[in-house]
């Protein structure tokens, strides 16, 4: 399969990339005009080909011909800095306008890609308590949720040249070399770890390694379509997953940090959107499909993550 890759030189795209290669897909990734593709955090390769894809424009090099699917990963990280006005409006753009281009330039080949598989993340869910979480579950209404919204409206329009779309709505994505989990580690390493605010929010998690293969999964299998939760059917309260986290790392959870020290830190909107938030989100449509997790279970994933980086 000849396959297009935005969002390459990240850690999802990085990681896919390679296991793409493993297994002989002809990958081509779709990069910024100033990317590095030599000097990346995740890789040192830059793959086998590779168009240059300004994010700005609706157009893209006629070598994008024939591709059996494309792999949209692109999107400035959200928990990069504080939300302000600026941000979030990069936020916005990196994905609700980049993907329009994106969407608008595949119509445009004379061979667009049969397979449309688009990002998106379970902040659409918005903040929900311990209400359990489908794909048929109702948007949240807060700037993450209509933002995840915007984005995915966008995806769908691949429709419109035949294109399978199956958008995946990610959980918090664990991996030793980048995300969530080192930032999660640093203060347990350092002795003073604990829960975030109450501890009884919901987090619905994913490894790295069960993302990518989740992506291929998407890739291959036809009935893969509309949102699909992409997050480990075990989620876990914040407090378990502290725990959890402690007992792999042999460090204490003593030092819990307050919901209002967050809010003061990172911005109360940031803070409760990221940390203080609850979803319970249950990966229904995988299930269904017959999809086989690697790594379902919170406390063998992060022993596995963070003694070999890897699964096995």
């Amino acid at each position: 399969m000849k396959i297009l890759v935005s969002g390459s030189t990240g850690m999802v795209g990085s990681a896919l990339v390679a296991r793409l290669c493993e297994n002989g897909q002809e990958v081509i990734r779709l990069v910024r005009p100033t990317s590095n593709l030599d000097q990346t955090r995740f890789t040192s390769r830059p793959g086998p080909k590779a168009i240059v894809w300004d994010a700005d424009k609706s157009t893209l090099d006629s070598s994008a011909e024939g591709a059996d699917a494309v792999v949209h990963l692109a999107g400035a990280s959200i928990a990069g800095s504080r939300w302000t006005a600026e941000r979030k409006q990069i936020l916005r753009d990196s994905r609700i306008a980049a993907t329009r281009n994106l969407v608008g330039a595949l119509g445009k080949l004379i061979r667009p890609p049969r397979a449309f598989i688009a990002a998106s993340g379970i902040g659409y869910y918005g903040d929900r308590r311990d209400e359990e979480l489908t794909e048929s579950s109702t948007g949240g209404t807060d700037f993450l949720a209509q933002a995840a919204r915007d984005w995915e409206a966008e995806s769908s329009r691949a429709t419109e040249f035949g294109a399978r779309v199956a958008v995946l709505r990610f959980g918090i994505i664990l991996a030793k070399q980048g995300g969530a989990l080192p930032q999660m580690v640093l203060p347990f390493r350092l002795g003073i770890g604990g829960r975030l605010g109450p501890g009884r929010q919901w987090m619905s998690w994913i490894a790295l390694e069960d993302i990518v293969e989740i992506i291929r999964f998407a890739i291959a299998t036809e009935p893969v379509a509309g949102a699909v939760n992409a997050v480990a059917p075990n989620p876990v309260r914040n407090a378990e997953f502290t725990k959890e986290l402690a007992s792999v790392l042999h460090r204490p959870a003593l030092f819990p940090a307050p919901a209002f020290a967050l809010r003061l830190a990172l911005g109360r909107e940031f803070a409760q959107t990221l940390l203080l938030s609850s979803q319970r989100v249950l990966p229904k449509k995988l299930e269904q499909l017959g999809h086989r997790f690697l790594l379902p279970e919170l406390k063998p994933a992060l022993r596995a993550i963070l003694r070999n980086g890897r699964a096995h």
